[in-house]
């Protein structure tokens, strides 16, 4: 998690620090009250790609509480930097694995991933367009900024503001779920009951819902599993696969992708797991930091229920249109 991090955030904070941010948020906010929403999600949003836990705790900068609220509700629909490592291997995988000519792939890679962000950030504008107009009904706030003047960063106090109250912030979080979450994980790899282990047995229980979403039990298994932390998804699934009863990590691209599809993996299940891995519940650091920020599991339940719901329809949607087409 940390080199992401510590990249984006001080980037993020230099923007902020030299005046741009205010403007974008400006220049954002027409398309943001037609959701009745506020023209400072933007930012949260903008800052969620780096981590959604740092985005939902940047929703202190809208003013309305309901709008506020929209915003950390619907922050996780942005996806962060634990969810590219996924995004990057399946678009790599699965979808320009035939293009031999390096510059026309890095272009078809920046595309599709352009295009998943795209379809993130649309997907959060349609969510806050659903709320405001059932549970968070209400009038958006006039948005009144003064912009301040374009002002030569403190490159200093930059970097130290944004590794401390952000990256280190983020971190400390992580860290309070990662030992125990591990615990669980070997535990479960390394149980066996009849010959198996608990992790297959869970991956045949859950494998009749997956097939539904066009996936399999490991890989919704993985998802459940990969609550700590995005990034350890791919390696839980491999773990399954291989029976290793440790995380594991393959660098050889062909090796990996022969695995999958070994295992069953077709085009579709490449895309219906892009689409969960895209919108699925929040982790559990961004899980804790919605909790204190709203001071509600109630409204913790619906920030995890309302991209998981989504994820679950679309994937059970393309599964079932890609059965009648082949």
């Amino acid at each position: 998690m940390l080199p992401p991090m510590a990249i984006f955030f001080p980037l993020f904070t230099l923007l902020e620090d030299l005046g741009y941010l205010p403007r974008v948020a400006f220049n954002m906010d027409h398309a943001f009250q037609k959701c009745k929403a506020c023209g400072k999600q933007c930012l949260t949003m903008a800052m969620g790609l780096g981590c959604n836990a740092a985005g939902v705790v940047g929703c202190r900068i809208i003013d309305s509480p309901r709008e506020r609220l929209i915003a950390i509700l619907t922050n996780a629909m942005v996806p962060c930097n634990g969810r590219f490592p996924t995004l990057f291997t399946l678009i790599t995988l699965f979808f320009i694995a035939g293009i031999h000519d390096s510059v026309l792939a890095s272009l078809g890679s920046a595309a599709i991933l352009t295009l998943a962000i795209v379809g993130g950030v649309m997907a959060t504008l349609g969510c806050s367009w659903l709320l405001s107009h059932t549970l968070l009904k209400g009038v958006p706030s006039s948005f009144t900024l003064e912009l301040p003047p374009y002002r030569r960063p403190q490159v200093g106090k930059v970097i130290v503001r944004s590794i401390f109250d952000r990256t280190l912030f983020v971190l400390g979080r992580a860290i309070a779920v990662a030992a125990p979450a591990g615990l669980v994980i070997w535990v479960l790899a390394n149980t066996y009951v009849d010959g198996q282990s608990i992790l297959l047995i869970l991956t045949g229980f859950f494998d009749p819902l997956a097939k539904l979403m066009g996936l399999d039990g490991v890989i919704l298994v993985a998802f459940i599993l990969g609550f700590p932390a995005n990034e350890i998804v791919l390696p839980i699934i491999l773990m399954a696969y291989l029976q290793t009863g440790t995380l594991v990590e393959m660098t050889d691209i062909a090796a990996l992708k022969d695995l999958l599809v070994s295992h069953g993996w077709t085009w579709v299940t490449a895309v219906c797991m892009l689409i969960f891995c895209l919108f699925h519940w929040p982790c559990s650091t961004t899980c804790l930091t919605i909790h204190k920020e709203t001071g509600s599991w109630k409204w913790t339940a619906v920030a995890v229920l309302l991209p998981t719901l989504l994820g679950f329809c679309l994937c059970v949607i393309v599964s079932s249109v890609a059965r009648l087409l082949i």
